[in-house]
């Protein structure tokens, strides 16, 4: 899903793709690419480069070649990072950035270093059209595949299905796009993929997906929360990790028993608000009261997860009975 910054843009000069989802800056730069490079003329009017192989002295001058027999000339340079210890890069590149060459588009692909304070990747962000990908969170990455899957395969993917695909398979998207697109040519472009066509695919699913498993919770179905939390950690699943889960969930179950629906598209991602029904039905199963109980009580769990020499799964499996058997006044929150 390309952000809207990229697809609004229209007068070429510099963009700046950085961040650590190396997935979607690939492909927001090969959009890029796609709509600015003529196919006619892409072999005079398209340079592709890596910075730890650029001498300054090429990249200059492919900057400053007009496009020929086009419109504009693209520049893609990738690992610009590697040109960042050089003043005289440096130089070429923010000056390219700052009074981009007619018909020029130089997109700028980067991996900034973690915790890096420097200030040639700061006027950058000022300077071009700057747009930062991080990593999609964990228990966000089945949403994003359903809505990846529709805007940029055409293909419909299940919300389960895409839990389990991910429970089989990782949350690298690269990897995830691939099975999607295995999995759309084996059902058929206008079938929907399910859970049996994933399970069909060859992969080995989980015998318990953590985001079945949230929803359990979320649906105040305890007993079978309780029952197959065994199967959810022996799948390697943190205890910490569902902690942080849950208080997501929770959190968004709140949202929705405050606000309704319209407030909890408001605070989803783009690609979650699908989820927002979904979560608003199980809003009624929970009072404020006990909602504030059961979120008090994933800090405490939290605290005792990392100090406690109790085992992990006896004090998950101590909050979910106290979900199922406590009951908070309504006047406790007045």
């Amino acid at each position: 899903m390309i952000p809207v910054a990229l697809r609004a843009a229209r007068e070429g000069g510099a963009f700046f793709l950085h961040g650590d989802d190396h997935f979607r800056k690939r492909a927001s730069a090969e959009f890029l690419v796609q709509r600015y490079a003529d196919p006619s003329t892409r072999d005079f009017n398209l340079d592709r480069l890596q910075g730890s192989e650029v001498s300054v002295e090429q990249l200059a001058s492919v900057i400053e070649t007009p496009p020929m027999m086009a419109q504009w000339r693209v520049v893609h340079l990738r690992e610009t990072e590697a040109l960042a210890g050089t003043p005289r890069a440096r130089n070429v590149i923010l000056k390219a950035a700052k009074n981009p060459p007619a018909g020029l588009v130089l997109i700028l692909q980067a991996t900034v270093p973690a915790r890096s304070r420097a200030r040639f990747y700061k006027d950058l962000a000022r300077l071009a059209t700057s747009v930062e990908f991080r990593p999609v969170p964990v228990d966000e990455v089945p949403g994003w595949l359903v809505g990846w899957a529709r805007d940029e395969v055409g293909v419909t993917i299940e919300l389960e299905a895409a839990q389990a695909l991910v429970g089989a398979a990782g949350t690298d998207l690269g990897v995830l796009a691939q099975e999607v697109r295995k999995l759309a040519e084996m059902v058929g472009r206008d079938v929907p993929v399910d859970v049996e066509a994933v399970r069909r695919g060859g992969l080995r699913l989980p015998a318990q997906d953590r985001w079945a498993w949230i929803d359990l919770v979320g649906n105040r179905r305890i007993e079978e929360a309780v029952a197959t939390l065994p199967i959810l950690l022996a799948q390697n699943e943190t205890a910490v990790g569902l902690v942080i889960g849950l208080s997501t969930q929770l959190l968004r179950i709140g949202i929705a028993a405050e606000g309704g629906v319209r407030a909890l598209e408001s605070a989803l991602p783009p690609y979650q608000r699908f989820l927002a029904r979904r979560i608003a039905g199980q809003a009624r199963r929970w009072t404020r009261a006990e909602l504030v109980q059961a979120i008090r009580g994933l800090r405490r769990l939290d605290q005792l997860l990392k100090a406690s020499a109790i085992a992990d799964e006896v004090l998950v499996e101590e909050w979910l009975l106290s979900c199922r058997l406590t009951r908070v006044p309504r006047r406790a929150m007045s």
